[in-house]
């Protein structure tokens, strides 16, 4: 099923509720299809290292680690807040030192501001633009330097020079510019001539910006490759042979594997010089989690709200299509923007960021890739984090560092749960899994539960994924709310949340499952002997045979097998769940293919002994026998196209037979078999004939 289209499925309207009632319809979505989507469209979270249940310990700037206090400090010694006056000469001189120019332009740049007086040097953030504009007036002599605040237009800037200035190098960090203060050519001419009159330079640094003359050209800025940087600073500060040794660790490499900006490559030298094993094992996670608070710090972060929701959306759809998550990132930007002001109707801008650009700020990329859809393989734009632990990261940083978030958050959620795209769908589960993996109690008050109450049958199919997907990453206590849940005799939806999400995580425990399942089959069973026909709750009733056969057809097929059997002999609701059960399971066609419960019989002693009894049974049961020949038909049918049925079907036969009368039967299915759609008798029955026959002489 695609991740873009539409389900084929037709779903119960907003006022159906399913496991209500008689008179409510089938939640629309069959358990296999729920299967599939989940295998199909579920994120592949990485949570190693990651706290679980508690936030992020580490806090941008003082770092509170093993009851130190550690200064970390941009590349460059400045924070992200403009700098004016003289740059001590003190710090230009240790800048020096450590300044890395290997694989960059920046002999290039030097030849070019001796000769232009001035250069633009148009980079993104975090590469150690603003160092390298310290350094190449420092390389030229150019002594003073004095760093302009960057509140002025480009256009005001010539007449900030005006004054009596002794300084002879310039820089001006971060200028804005903006559709409304772009950068001309006229504006650089200024300065340049401004420059040779004093005999001094200027560098600007600024953010890649759409708003510059096309005349102008701009030096781009490329930072050194991380390895190189590392490989350049550690022996000045450890000597060169412990510095070889520290390279050569695992942990530096796995550093060094993911994305880095500069800034986090001289914070793990110093961690490297001077701290232990287990800190340098862990600063990799130390720096990511310092990343993501820093993204949703309000003061001192360039990321807007319109970019933060941006980056809440991709690590909800992480690998997903760009646009699909560019535009549910907007619903939620329109979600967080109100809250605190339900009035707040500024609409939101048409056009925004660059994909290039929003991209960069969030460290993703984007790359093509097809995705499958009903209608078959689309290549899309897809957007994907560098690191893989930044999603699950994010998700919960929101949640649990910044809780004034979670009203918009939940309502974002709550559109996505009943979305006719069920990628979207799932992966509104996922996010809801790492929120109940990092605080239970909350998630499942604020979220899971209200869903799995919800009279829409999309929101309760949700809040069977979370749970599901919640259990798969480990979240606690999962099975025994679905147990509660699955056995309850007070809420029907809940209940029914439970038994559909019982076949589905219950392969891990399947014994306990179908105890649970069958607990259930008797309370509806004596609900319909105290109230009639129409006591019980028919959703209900109808899904419990359908959560069995995804029991029967799991990876824990022979242990489900095996305890189901007894339950042939038991109670009557649990030889009726036990039964329909297994003939649901019989029923899973898949095209042309062996049908899965008749495949199983060929790769398991267990299950074919078990097919073949439960078959015995129910051929033999007043109540489903029918129900068992039509799945023996079908199977025959398929049998015809594919030889890997025919043989099966040939071991199984019979077995079947265990007197006259049963032989009587098979041999009455088989020469009264029709093709489907009324064609003629399939060729394989005479074959299946002859090997249900053969064995039959000493009856």
């Amino acid at each position: 099923m695609s991740g873009q289209g539409a389900e084929k499925e037709p779903e119960s309207s907003a006022g159906d509720q399913p496991g209500v009632g008689s008179d409510s319809d089938q939640p629309a979505q069959e358990p296999w299809a729920a299967l599939r989507d989940l295998d199909a469209h579920a994120p592949k979270f990485d949570f190693q290292g990651v706290n679980r249940g508690v936030a992020a310990q580490h806090v941008m700037g003082d770092v509170i680690t093993g009851g130190k206090v550690e200064n970390h400090y941009n590349f460059g010694g400045f924070g992200s807040e403009p700098v004016a006056g003289e740059i001590p000469a003190e710090t230009l001189e240790r800048l020096a030192e450590d300044f890395v120019s290997e694989g960059t332009v920046f002999e290039e740049l030097l030849e070019r501001l001796r000769h232009d007086r001035v250069i633009v040097l148009m980079g993104n953030p975090f590469t150690g633009r603003r160092t390298a504009a310290l350094m190449l007036l420092h390389r030229l002599g150019a002594l003073p330097v004095r760093a302009l605040d960057r509140d002025v237009s480009p256009g005001g800037l010539s007449l900030r020079l005006a004054s009596g200035d002794a300084a002879v190098g310039h820089v001006l960090f971060d200028l804005e510019i903006s559709r409304e203060q772009p950068l001309r050519e006229a504006h650089l001419l200024a300065l340049r001539g401004r420059m040779r009159e004093r005999g001094a330079y200027l560098v600007i640094t600024t953010e890649v910006s759409p708003y510059v003359e096309s005349t102008v050209a701009p030096a781009t800025w490329h930072p050194p490759a991380p390895a190189a940087v590392l490989a350049a600073l550690l022996p000045r500060r450890t000597g060169a042979a412990r510095a070889r040794e520290l390279l050569a660790l695992p942990a530096v490499a796995e550093f060094l594997s993911r994305e880095r900006q500069i800034r986090e490559v001289v914070q793990y030298a110093a961690v490297l010089a001077e701290e232990g094993r287990e800190r340098i094992e862990g600063y990799s996670l130390e720096a990511l989690e310092q990343q993501v608070q820093e993204w949703f710090e309000e003061a001192e972060t360039p990321v807007q709200l319109r970019e933060k929701a941006f980056l809440i959306a991709l690590a909800a759809f992480d690998k997903g299509p760009y646009a699909l998550t560019a535009e549910l990132s907007d619903t939620l930007f329109q979600a967080l923007r109100s809250t605190g002001d339900d009035t707040y109707q500024k609409p939101i801008p048409v056009f925004g960021t660059h994909i290039g650009k929003r991209l960069q700020k969030a460290r993703a990329r984007r790359y093509l890739a097809d995705e499958e859809t009903e209608w078959g393989p689309v290549t899309q734009v897809q957007a994907e984090f560098h690191d893989e632990r930044v999603a699950p990261m994010v998700l919960r940083e929101v949640w649990t560092g910044h809780p004034a978030a979670r009203p918009a958050l939940i309502k974002w959620l709550d559109g996505l749960s009943v979305d006719g795209r069920p990628f979207v769908r799932t992966r509104a589960a996922a996010a809801v899994a790492v929120l109940a993996l990092t605080d239970l109690p909350s998630a499942m008050a604020l979220v899971v539960e209200p869903w799995a109450g919800a009279k829409e049958s999309r929101r309760q199919l949700t809040a069977v994924s979370a749970l599901t997907l919640a259990h798969r990453i480990g979240a606690p206590n999962i099975p025994r709310i679905v147990d509660a849940w699955s056995t309850s005799v007070q809420d029907p939806k809940r209940c029914w949340v439970g038994v559909r999400a019982l076949g589905l995580i219950g392969p891990e425990r399947p014994a306990e499952a179908l105890d649970a399942l069958r607990t259930q089959a008797r309370h509806q069973y004596d609900k319909k002997q105290a109230q009639g026909r129409v006591g019980g709750d028919e959703q209900v009733a109808d899904e419990l045979p359908q959560s069995v056969a995804l029991l029967l057809l799991s990876e824990a097929r022979d242990a489900a097998a095996t305890a189901l059997l007894p339950q042939l002999d038991g109670h009557a609701s649990a030889r009726a769940l036990a039964l329909d059960g297994f003939l649901t399971a019989c029923e899973r066609q898949d095209a042309d293919r062996c049908p899965p419960l008749l495949d199983g019989t060929t790769r398991s002693a267990v299950a074919s002994a078990a097919v073949s009894r439960f078959l015995q049974v129910a051929l033999n049961d007043r109540r489903t026998n029918e129900r068992a020949e039509d799945a023996l038909r079908q199977w025959v049918r398929t049998a015809d196209r594919n030889p890997a049925a025919e043989s099966a079907l040939s071991d199984l036969l019979p077995v079947l037979v265990a007197g006259p009368r049963d032989a009587a039967r098979l041999v009455h299915l088989l020469d009264t078999l029709q093709g489907t759609d009324g064609r003629p008798r399939p060729a394989v029955t005479a074959r299946l004939r002859t090997a249900l026959t053969r064995p039959l002489a000493h009856i």
